[in-house]
C-alpha cells in the first residue's frame, strides 16, 4: 500500500511540474525560423472600382472602392488573354474596425 502511494505521488508530481518545462506542441522556434510574406503585392487605385464576390461581371458587388484605395493582392484568375481578376484584401486596421466589413473580393484588370 505505501509503495502505491508513493508511486502514484510520484506520476501526480510528475504531471503537475514536467508540463510547465515542455514548449506548447512539442517544438519550440524562435521568431527568426519563422518565415513570414514580406512580397506582398499592393495596389493603389486610380479610379472607382466594384469589388464583387466572385470573379465574373454578373456577380454580385458587394463595394463600390473609392479612388486612393489601397489594396493587397492575393491571387490573379486570367479569364482570356484580355480579361484578369484580381483577389483582394482591403486594408484596414482589424481591432478597431467593424468585424463585418466586407475585406475580401475581386476585381477586374
Amino acid at each position: 500500500m505505501i509503495h502505491n502511494l508513493l508511486k502514484n505521488f510520484c506520476l501526480i508530481t510528475f504531471a503537475l511540474i514536467a508540463p510547465i518545462t515542455l514548449p506548447a506542441g512539442g517544438i519550440q522556434k524562435s521568431l527568426d525560423q519563422n518565415k513570414f510574406p514580406n512580397n506582398r503585392n499592393e495596389i493603389i487605385l486610380s479610379s472607382y472600382t466594384s469589388l464583387y464576390s466572385y470573379p465574373q461581371i454578373h456577380a454580385k458587388e458587394l463595394l463600390v472602392l473609392d479612388v486612393g484605395t489601397t489594396l493587397s493582392v492575393l491571387r490573379s484568375w486570367k479569364v482570356s488573354k484580355s480579361h484578369t481578376w484580381l483577389r483582394v484584401e482591403l486594408a484596414s486596421n482589424k481591432f478597431l474596425d467593424d468585424p463585418n466589413k466586407i475585406l475580401k473580393g475581386w476585381i477586374k484588370m
